[in-house]
């Protein structure tokens, strides 16, 4: 199967005062089509970068997209004129941005931000956009769209402002959806609501689905695959049933082990484990392997090169010196 999107070697920086931030650094990715790649990693490893980068939103300066290819549907994204790429972003890719209240315009309806999209990528009148925004918000569960069109997004509670998120993402049957956290700051119950909807949606209009989150839980619901990203790197990636039943890399095995049993009332109390150490400066990170400070399992090469994210078996690949 030739994948949707195959991104090789992509570099994002930042030119700071304090130096460069290596946001990016040499991510190699593919997402198959109809699949959902759940990108996970803490705060400021650059899975939003990412993101943005895909869709060629980097602020430049002081962001610059250094070197990689961005291979969809056989087009380098990263070799089309900005004209060209607008005509993609919300139509062929689109993308569901972490805060939907900093994201949609306070100033203006609902309905005619839907419309909005819609009519930036299809020829039709502004009724029919219009119309067409109300068939969106009732596909994602909205109450009463054709009501909901007339109002503002501070009349909408955070669980139905994501909803509208999504509308807009899909409003142009887009072939891939970037969704940023798209469950951030909402309940348990509203999250469960948002990961079934986004999965319901998938099935429908047959859009591939790049899932960023800090949530193990949300992966294992809801991808197929799935990479885990530290310092600008990706150091695994794997089927989502095989990297539960076996992580590889130090990083993701600390992850695991942080995350509560549910059986744990039933055990001798103890502390949760945590991961030693903190996320290196990307400002200065260390000469070799980015994970080395923090790892339990440290040799000498690590210090020394840094590894190749490398085939372990099958699809699963790890980025350590221990499986090499």
């Amino acid at each position: 199967m030739i994948p949707l999107l195959t991104i090789r070697d992509l570099k994002t920086y930042f030119e700071t005062r304090n130096g460069t931030v290596k946001a990016v650094d040499g991510v190699d990715l593919s997402v198959n089509r109809g699949d959902t790649l759940g990108v996970v990693g803490e705060s400021g490893c650059g899975k939003t970068v990412l993101a943005l980068t895909i869709i060629r939103l980097i602020p430049i300066p002081p962001g610059k997209i250094v070197s990689g290819n961005i291979i969809f549907n056989n087009v380098d994204l990263l070799q089309l004129p900005e004209d060209e790429m607008r005509g993609m972003r919300g139509n062929d890719i689109s993308m569901i941005f972490q805060e939907p209240m900093t994201s949609l315009n306070p100033v203006l309806k609902i309905g005619d931000q839907v419309a909005e999209v819609i009519q930036l990528h299809r020829d039709i009148s502004k009724h029919d956009a219009l119309e067409r925004a109300v068939e969106m918000l009732r596909l994602v569960g909205m109450p009463s769209p054709q009501e909901r069109i007339r109002d503002y997004p501070h009349q909408m509670s955070g669980g139905m402002r994501q909803r509208v998120m999504i509308a807009m993402a899909l409003a142009c049957n887009p072939s891939l959806m970037l969704a940023d956290e798209p469950t951030t700051a909402l309940d348990v119950t509203i999250q469960a609501q948002i990961l079934e909807l986004i999965n319901q949606l998938k099935e429908k209009v047959g859009t591939s689905v790049i899932l960023i989150t800090h949530d193990l839980g949300v992966v294992a619901e809801a991808c197929q695959y799935a990479a885990i990203m530290y310092a600008g790197k990706i150091v695994e990636h794997s089927p989502v049933a095989e990297l539960f039943s076996k992580p590889l890399h130090p990083y993701t095995v600390g992850l695991m082990e942080s995350i509560p049993k549910l059986d744990a009332a039933s055990q001798e109390q103890t502390r949760l484990k945590v991961i030693s150490g903190v996320v290196p400066n990307l400002y200065n990170l260390p000469r070799g392997c980015s994970f080395q400070e923090r790892c339990r399992y440290r040799m000498d090469i690590c210090g020394e090169r840094e590894p190749p994210l490398d085939k372990y078996k099958g699809a699963h690949l790890v980025r350590c010196w221990r499986y090499q």
